[in-house]
């Protein structure tokens, strides 16, 4: 078997892993939507309480946001790299 052969074997085999993460991640986003309508109508409720906004629930909102961006960038192909659980849940620092 030739090299370019090999490399097209290889690039077929990734790009099926890359296929079943993309799947796994969709998944993932779809239940990460779910859980931000959730955040939202709490913050909503805790705002009216309280006059103001968990800051807890800010927190977590913020890094909830920067896993999505991380997933979307996964599904666009902007991002070789996999995010939560294969990775670390993002921080909220810039």
């Amino acid at each position: 078997m030739s090299q370019d052969q090999t490399m097209n074997h290889d690039t077929k085999r990734n790009i099926w892993a890359r296929a079943f993460f993309m799947l796994l991640m969709s998944l993932a986003l779809h239940v990460s939507v779910t859980l931000i309508l959730v955040v939202t109508v709490i913050q909503f409720v805790m705002s009216l309480i309280n006059d103001a906004p968990n800051t807890r629930l800010l927190s977590f909102g913020r890094s909830l946001g920067r896993y999505l961006q991380q997933i979307v960038y996964f599904l666009t192909f902007a991002s070789e790299e996999i995010s939560f659980p294969f990775n670390d849940w993002p921080s909220t620092e810039t």
